[in-house]
C-alpha cells in the first residue's frame, strides 16, 4: 500500500502516456495537447492546495470545539505534514501530546522531520530529547533501534570511541534491553545490535593490548549468555552464531552437536527459555496475522495477557501490556486492565515504603511519586479519597522526622489538590491549620496559607490570618516582614478603616521588635567584654607567675612558693575567683550602660513615631527576656545554625525564638544557645531530648534559671570552703564595690574577721596552722609586725 509521500508520485506515473512512437507530424500534433495537459496539471495542483488549506482550517475549527478528539488530532497532523508547514506541524504535535501519548509511528516521523532540518550541533540535543520522549511513552523496538543508530552516528564522543562515549552508548543499550529485551518476537533485534556494537569495539583494540582485548571478548560472551537465557524467537540461530563466534576466539567445538562447547549453566538456561518460548508461540502466531481486525487482535491480546498473568512474572506481563497499548492505543479495556494490574499485582508503592532508605527525603519522594500517579488518573474516575489517604499516611509517617522545608512542601501540595481536585476548601484550610499547630513559628507556613486565600479571592479570611500572626515571633526578620506585609495588604485590598486598624496594631509591635533587637546587641556586647576581661586576667596571672619563677629568691621563700598540693589548689581558686569577680563587676556595669542606651534609643524612636502619628493609644511597654520558659543548649556543633536547631526541635513544636550565641568579632557560633518555648509542656518535651545528636554531636539541654543567675551576680564569686567577703563592717575591711582604694588603708590597721581571706593583703593573712590564741608568737590579737617576723617564725617551727 502506497504511503502518503508516495501517492503524488504514483498518481503522476498513472497519468503518463502508456506508449510512444509515431512520425514528426504526430509528435507536433501531440505537442499542443501536452502543453494543455501541463497547464491543466498546474491548475489541478493549485486546486488541491486550496482544498488542503480548507481541510486544515476545518480541522482547526473542530479542535477548538473538541480539543480531546483523538482522530481529529491525527488527521490534522497528517494534513500539516503533507502541506510542509513545519511550524504549525510542531505546534500541532505538541498540542496533541498534551492530551495523548503519540504513537511510535508519529514519534518516528517527528524525529525524521527534525533530522532533515538539522543544521547545527545544537539540533542534535533537540532530536535526542524527541527520541527520549518517544521511548518513554510506548514500547517500540523500531523506535529504540532508530534512537540507538542516531546517537551512534551523530554523537562525536560515541563515534570517536572515547571512554565517555563508550559508557554513554552502553548505558543506552542497557536501557533499551531493559525496556524491550523481553519482547518475544522483536527483542532479539536489540540484543543483536548491542553485540554488533561491542564486536565493532573489539576490532578497534590493538593486538598488543591483550588485557583490554580479553575484557572486551568477555563482555561479548556475557551478552550471548544473557540473550540465550531469554525466551525469544530464533533462539536456535543465536545459539549457532554463539558457537561460531567462540570458534573464532580459538574455542573449538563440534558444529554437529547442539551444545558442544557451551557451558553447562548456559545450556540449562537455554533449554528453559526455549520451553517458555514454545508455550507462547501459538499466541504470537495469532498476533502476527496481518489480516486480523482490531477487535480480533484485542481478543488475542487479552488471551495472551491472561496466560502471562497465570505464569506469575510481572516483568513479562508489563511488557505484553506495553505491546498491546502500543498497537491499540485507544482501547479503554486495555488501559483499564493495565492500570488495574499494576495496582493489584505489582504493589510497587507498598514495597517501596517498606524499604530502608538512608534519608527521610527519599521516603518523601516515594509518597509524592505515588500522589503524582494518582493525580493523573483522576480524569479516569479515580476517587480523590485515595489521594487524601496517601497524604494522611505520609503526614503521619514522615512529620516527626521531616524538616520545615520538606514538611511545608508536602502540606502545600496537599492543600492545593484538596482545593483544585477535591473541590473542598474546608479540607484545604484544615491542612494549613494542622500545619500551624505543628509549625506555627515558621513564617512560610502563614505566608502560603494567606497566599491560598488570596488566590481564592477571600480577602476577609486573609485579613484574619494577618491578625492572628502579626504578633508571633518568627526567625530572623520574619516578625518585621509579616507586619510590613499586612500594611501592604491593606494598602492594596482594604478600606481606609482596615488600613488604620493595621497601622494601629503593627506600630507598637515594630517598636517592641526594635527594642528587642537593641537589647540582644547590648547583651552580646556585655558577654564579649566579660570574655575579654577574663582572658586578660588569665594572661596577667600567667605573666606574673612566670616572672616570679625566674627571679632568684632565698631558700625560705622558695619553700613558701612550693606549698602542699591542697594549698596550691586553694591559691589558684582564689586567683581565678578574684579575676572572675572583677570581670563580673565590669560586665554588670557594661550591661547597665547598654540597657540605658537601649532605653534611650527606644524612647527617641517612640517619640519620633508619635510626632509622625504612627502610634496607637494603647502601646505596650517594652519588655526584656526573663527566660521563664527557656532552655539552655550547650555542646552544639559549631557548624549548626538557627535553622538546624529549629529542625532539631521540630518534632515537639512550640519554639518561639532561638538565640544562638556568637562571637562578637568573628560572628561564629560559640556552641551555646537559648531556646524559648510557648509553654512548659513543650519545654518539658525539649528537656527529654538531652544528649541526642545534632549534626553528629550530643547536645546538653537544661532549663534556664534566671533567678539563680541573678543571685550569683548579686552575691559575687565564691569558692568552695570560703564565705563571701563582707560588704561593710566595723573591722574596716573594704567591700569589692567600695570606692576606697587599697592605698588609702593605713598600714597595719587592717583586721581580718571570719574565714575568708582570699582578697586580704598577704602581710595580714593568718599563717597556716594557727588555730588558737596561745599559738601566736606574741599572744595578742593575731597581728604581725612584718614579713621578716613571719619568716623567722617559720624557721623556728
Amino acid at each position: 500500500m502506497a504511503t502518503e509521500e508516495e501517492m503524488p508520485a504514483a498518481a503522476a506515473a498513472a497519468a503518463a502516456p502508456a506508449g510512444g512512437g509515431g512520425d514528426d507530424a504526430e509528435m507536433r500534433d501531440a505537442a499542443s495537447p501536452s502543453e494543455s495537459d501541463s497547464d491543466s496539471s498546474d491548475s489541478d495542483d493549485e486546486g488541491a492546495a486550496g482544498a488542503d488549506e480548507l481541510r486544515i482550517q476545518a480541522l482547526e475549527q473542530a479542535l477548538k470545539e473538541q480539543p480531546l478528539d483523538y482522530e481529529t488530532h491525527v488527521q490534522y497532523i497528517q494534513c500539516l505534514r503533507k502541506s510542509g508547514n513545519i511550524e504549525k506541524l510542531r505546534a500541532a504535535r505538541e498540542e496533541m501530546n498534551k492530551y495523548y501519548p503519540l504513537t511510535p509511528k508519529m514519534w518516528l516521523e517527528w524525529a525524521k522531520d527534525e533530522i532533515s532540518l538539522s543544521t547545527s550541533e545544537e539540533s542534535f540535543g533537540d532530536v535526542v530529547k524527541l527520541y527520549e520522549r518517544g521511548v518513554q511513552e510506548y514500547l517500540s523496538i523500531r523506535l529504540w533501534r532508530d534512537y540507538l543508530d542516531y546517537v551512534e552516528e551523530h554523537d562525536p564522543s560515541v563515534s570517536q570511541c572515547t571512554p565517555a562515549g563508550l559508557s554513554k552508548m552502553r548505558d543506552l543499550f542497557e536501557r533499551a534491553i531493559t525496556a524491550g529485551g523481553l519482547h518475544v518476537t522483536e527483542g532479539s533485534k536489540l540484543w543483536a545490535a548491542y553485540r554488533e556494537y561491542e564486536m565493532a569495539i573489539l576490532i578497534t583494540i590493538s593486538d598488543e593490548n591483550d588485557e583490554e582485548k580479553a575484557k572486551q571478548v568477555q563482555r561479548i560472551r556475557t551478552l550471548f549468555h544473557r540473550q540465550l537465557s531469554v525466551p525469544l524467537a530464533e533462539m536456535e540461530s543465536t545459539l549457532v552464531e554463539y558457537k561460531s563466534w567462540e570458534a573464532e576466539q580459538g574455542n573449538a567445538n563440534d558444529p554437529g552437536s547442539t551444545f558442544d562447547g557451551v557451558p553447562s549453566n548456559v545450556t540449562s538456561a537455554y533449554k528453559k527459555a526455549n520451553d517458555m518460548y514454545n508455550e507462547r508461540k501459538q499466541y504470537e502466531d495469532q498476533l502476527s496475522n496481518a489480516g486480523a481486525s482490531e477487535a480480533d487482535k484485542l481478543q488475542e491480546f487479552l488471551k495472551y495477557l491472561k496466560f502471562e498473568e497465570s505464569s506469575g512474572d510481572p516483568a513479562r506481563v508489563q511488557v505484553l501490556y506495553e505491546r498491546a497499548v502500543s498497537e491499540l492505543p485507544v482501547s479503554s479495556d486495555l488501559w483499564m486492565g493495565y492500570t488495574s494490574y499494576l495496582d493489584r499485582s505489582l504493589k510497587v508503592f507498598e514495597r517501596a515504603v517498606q524499604c530502608s532508605f538512608p534519608t527521610i527525603q527519599e521516603y518523601l519522594n516515594v509518597y509524592l511519586t505515588r500522589v503524582h500517579s494518582l493525580r493523573r488518573r483522576i480524569s479516569d474516575g479515580l476517587d480523590f479519597q485515595l489521594i487524601r489517604q496517601t497524604f494522611m499516611d505520609a503526614a503521619e509517617f514522615l512529620s516527626p522526622q521531616l524538616g520545615t522545608k520538606e514538611l511545608l512542601h508536602l502540606n502545600a501540595y496537599w492543600a492545593k489538590l484538596e482545593r483544585n481536585l477535591g473541590k473542598d476548601l474546608a479540607a484545604a484550610r484544615g491542612v494549613w491549620e494542622n500545619t500551624i499547630k505543628k509549625s506555627g513559628s515558621v513564617l512560610e507556613v502563614w505566608q502560603q496559607y494567606i497566599s491560598m486565600e488570596m488566590e481564592m479571592g477571600n480577602i476577609h479570611e486573609a485579613r484574619s490570618l494577618y491578625k492572628r500572626c502579626y504578633s508571633k515571633r518568627f526567625a530572623g526578620s520574619g516578625s518585621e516582614d509579616i507586619c510590613h506585609a499586612w500594611i501592604r495588604f491593606e494598602e492594596e485590598n482594604g478600606t481606609l478603616d482596615d488600613y488604620d486598624l493595621a497601622v494601629k496594631k503593627v506600630t507598637p509591635r515594630l517598636k517592641e521588635l526594635m527594642m528587642f533587637k537593641s537589647q540582644e546587641e547590648a547583651k552580646e556586647e556585655a558577654y564579649s567584654m566579660l570574655n575579654d576581661n577574663s582572658n586578660a586576667d588569665d594572661s596577667y596571672q600567667k605573666r606574673k607567675a612566670g616572672k616570679m619563677t625566674n627571679k632568684q629568691q632565698p631558700p625560705a621563700k622558695k619553700r613558701k612558693e612550693n606549698p602542699p598540693k591542697s594549698a596550691k589548689s586553694s591559691d589558684d581558686q582564689r586567683s581565678k575567683a578574684q579575676s572572675g569577680h572583677s570581670a563580673a563587676i565590669a560586665a554588670v556595669e557594661v550591661g547597665d550602660v547598654a540597657r540605658e542606651k537601649v532605653e534611650a534609643s527606644t524612647e527617641m524612636k517612640v517619640d519620633s513615631d508619635s510626632r509622625t502619628g504612627n502610634t496607637g493609644s494603647n502601646e505596650p511597654k517594652p519588655s526584656f527576656y526573663n527566660d521563664k520558659c527557656t532552655i539552655f543548649v550547650s555542646n552544639i556543633d559549631l557548624k549548626a545554625n538557627e535553622d538546624d536547631l529549629r529542625r532539631f526541635f521540630s518534632d515537639i513544636g512550640g519554639v518561639t525564638a532561638i538565640r544562638l550565641l556568637r562571637d562578637k568579632f568573628t560572628k561564629k557560633s560559640r556552641g551555646l544557645a537559648y531556646v524559648d518555648f510557648s509553654d512548659n509542656k513543650h519545654l518539658d518535651a525539649a528537656l527529654k531530648k538531652n544528649k541526642q545528636k545534632l549534626l553528629a554531636k550530643k547536645v546538653s539541654i537544661a532549663r534556664s534559671d534566671p533567678s539563680k543567675g541573678k543571685k550569683n551576680w548579686e552575691a559575687g564569686p565564691s569558692s568552695k570552703g570560703h564565705d563571701n567577703l563582707p560588704q561593710s563592717g566595723d573591722d574596716g575591711a573594704k567591700a569589692p564595690g567600695s570606692s576606697r582604694s587599697d592605698k588609702e588603708v593605713p598600714k597595719g590597721d587592717v583586721k581580718i574577721t571570719g574565714k575568708n581571706t582570699q582578697f586580704a593583703p598577704r602581710s595580714v593573712v593568718k599563717p597556716l596552722g594557727w588555730t588558737t590564741k596561745e599559738e601566736k608568737p606574741d599572744g595578742g590579737a593575731g597581728e604581725l609586725k612584718s614579713n621578716e617576723e613571719f619568716r623567722n617564725l617559720l624557721l623556728k617551727k
